[in-house]
């Protein structure tokens, strides 16, 4: 079977639990070939981001080139663009390639309820996200997508998912991890409504920097390798939640004073018999 090639489009986190570096270990992971193209430079770490270093346009859309121009790319992840810039340079290039799968993990509002983009760039990834196959925005973000208030309930959130993706003609992810109750899970969303939820016991840990970047890119990499997307969002779901118990006990991974990795590689490690998970 051939390996699916999947480029990720994101920005960095130097410690490695986010950004560009979790979306190489997801698609890995996930069985694929790892591409990456960096839209912004962070100096972030399991505590917070410090800076942002942000290349020439110019630069960005030669490391797209260089890509697209050498390797087949069978499906794409986009996560971090940062400003109005960075997205309308993404979205010519995206014009200019093959239908494949387009994941969009909409970069917008931090956990901490911080906005990460100004109005304009905003506005601008709203009709970047027309290019999305499939959107895995976190509860904050899907209010601000749809223009609604922040959701409650398992109930609400699919709700304003079923307006978004009737609107923008996309499916959507929603996640659990940002309600109150003990299902973290997952719900695919179309315009015809919920189409399946997975379930998922809340794990008590600080262990979860980097999970939407995570879940977007190992998705990404299903999709391209022929699984439906409901096949694709079962398998992501039962990795991630047990990447997430396997980097709930600090000695495993004990990455940072934060919030700290999922662990990626827990699957590979453990038939290798590197650790034995608890």
């Amino acid at each position: 079977m051939r390996v699916p090639n999947v480029l990720s489009i994101a920005g960095t986190d130097p410690t490695g639990g986010a950004g560009a570096q979790a979306d190489i270990k997801s698609i890995s992971a996930a069985g694929g070939y790892a591409m990456s193209v960096v839209t912004a430079l962070v100096a972030q770490n399991t505590q917070g981001v410090r800076e942002v270093h942000v290349p020439p346009m110019r630069f960005l859309r030669a490391q797209l080139d260089a890509v697209s121009d050498d390797v087949r790319i069978d499906a794409i992840k986009v996560g971090m663009l940062g400003s109005a810039e960075i997205i309308e340079t993404v979205a010519a290039w995206l014009r200019e390639q093959p239908a494949v799968p387009v994941v969009v993990d909409p970069v917008m509002i931090a956990t901490s309820g911080h906005r990460l983009l100004d109005a304009s760039a905003e506005e601008a990834l709203k009709v970047f996200l027309r290019v999305a196959s499939v959107l895995t925005p976190n509860i904050p973000e899907l209010a601000a997508i749809a223009g609604t208030d922040v959701p409650r309930t398992w109930e609400e959130a699919c709700a304003v998912a079923q307006a978004v993706a009737a609107d923008y003609d996309v499916a959507v992810v929603v996640k659990g991890g940002h309600l109150t109750d003990t299902d973290a899970g997952n719900a695919l969303v179309t315009a015809a409504g919920v189409q399946e939820h997975w379930t998922v016991r809340r794990i008590a840990t600080k262990n979860t920097h980097g999970t939407g970047c995570s879940l977007s890119a190992a998705l990404a990499t299903r999709l391209a390798a022929g699984d439906s997307l409901t096949q694709a969002l079962d398998w992501t779901t039962a990795w991630l939640a047990d990447a997430i118990a396997a980097a709930a006990d600090n000695s495993m991974l004990d990455v940072g004073h934060g919030h700290g990795p999922i662990h990626h590689f827990h699957q590979l490690w453990a038939k290798a018999g590197l650790f034995s998970q608890r």
